[in-house]
């Protein structure tokens, strides 16, 4: 689905005050499908459409389908949501979510760790060379 960046942007503003207001609930500490079921069920709560564990095709740079990926969730169907919960995102974690935007061709993606105190999210975008 095309969404202009400003309607993504939205999107992920909306994403934002669901994940402050359930990591405000639960806290840090559970595992990361807890977390992962309550961003599902509030973003359907609010007719956002979200998809949880979806599967997505992995292309090699030529279109050859090298196999799948399963993301946490995937919302309004162009936007891949991958959830934390450790103490503290790495540099592994940034590499793991643009290799599976990038492979899959995914445009936006969030990286959301409900394992830290505070909540931490970072926004990508992979924009096409020219």
């Amino acid at each position: 689905m095309n969404k202009t960046e400003q309607e993504v942007f939205a999107l992920v503003n909306r994403i934002r005050e669901t994940s402050f207001a359930l990591h405000s609930y639960l806290r840090h500490g559970h595992l990361e499908k807890v977390y992962e079921n309550g961003v599902f069920h509030r973003l359907r709560k609010i007719d956002i459409h979200v998809e949880q564990q979806f599967p997505m095709t992995v292309f090699d740079v030529d279109g050859t389908v090298l196999g799948d990926y399963i993301c946490d969730l995937f919302v309004e169907k162009c936007l891949l949501v991958e959830l934390k919960a450790v103490r503290k995102l790495a540099d592994e974690h940034t590499a793991q979510i643009l290799g599976y935007m990038r492979a899959c061709r995914i445009e936006h993606g969030l990286l959301i760790n409900f394992g830290a105190p505070k909540l931490e999210i970072k926004k990508y975008i992979l924009s096409t060379p020219v």
